[in-house]
């Protein structure tokens, strides 16, 4: 693979646009799709640190060295890697028309993708490039926003801020289903809390805590926090 000139990094001509030309010489024992897949269930199974291209190597049964001609850095399979579980997420699905039941749609598939694949939302901030699948993805968002009336780059930069909104989001819940896994440090921060808000120095704290709760599972606080995000994008 080439290298970008001063930029660090394979040429994404090379990376995506030359992966399927026909190579000369003996058949390769792997594809870079199961070198991928591979990549991405060690990740799923145990986070994207595990990932090196030792232990990928390991799980397909490849020298270390052979992995080398299908990605010569982490990097560049982690960029493999968020394209592989890209398509994943629906490109082809009738739109409605209505641009914010459309984006609600489109931010609640990227959320799911995300749990299935936890390492994804830290991967997301740092892509370099877009593969074949993930354009697919975008293309598919900025069709659903065409009814909005906005330009192609405003269009472009309210499903980069959806995309952001969703990965930090899902962060939140991964590290909160964590943390629910030790009840006893739970019950503790509940406790601190309480007395915070008893003392009388945090009244507006006090006031939120002693509001009737809204639903708290996963899916309702996601979806309130969706809408208001939403809802709140001007059309003008």
């Amino acid at each position: 693979m080439t290298r970008t000139e001063g930029a660090g990094g394979i040429d994404p001509r090379v990376l995506w646009r030359e992966q399927d030309r026909p190579r000369r010489g003996r058949r390769p024992a792997f594809s870079r799709e199961a070198i991928t897949a591979a990549a991405v269930a060690v990740a799923d199974a145990e986070g994207i640190d595990a990932v090196t291209m030792r232990r990928v190597a390991a799980e397909v049964g490849a020298g270390v060295m052979s992995l080398y001609s299908y990605a010569p850095d982490k990097e560049t399979l982690l960029d493999l890697m968020i394209d592989h579980v890209s398509g994943e997420l629906p490109t082809s699905g009738p739109l409605t028309g209505d641009w914010r039941a459309d984006l609600k749609t489109i931010g609640r598939h990227q959320r799911a993708n995300m749990l299935r694949h936890p390492w994804l939302p830290a991967a997301v901030q740092a892509r370099r490039t877009l593969g074949p699948r993930t354009l697919a993805f975008v293309e598919h968002a900025l069709a659903a926003l065409r009814p909005i009336g906005l330009d192609g780059a405003a269009r472009l930069e309210i499903f980069a801020q959806l995309t952001s909104f969703v990965a930090a989001h899902v962060a939140y819940e991964v590290g909160q289903a964590r943390a629910a896994q030790d009840p006893g440090r739970a019950a503790a921060d509940a406790a601190y809390l309480a007395e915070v808000a008893a003392d009388g120095s945090h009244p507006e704290l006090a006031d939120a805590l002693a509001t009737a709760g809204r639903p708290v599972t996963p899916d309702a606080m996601f979806d309130r926090f969706l809408t208001r995000l939403v809802d709140g994008l001007d059309a003008g």
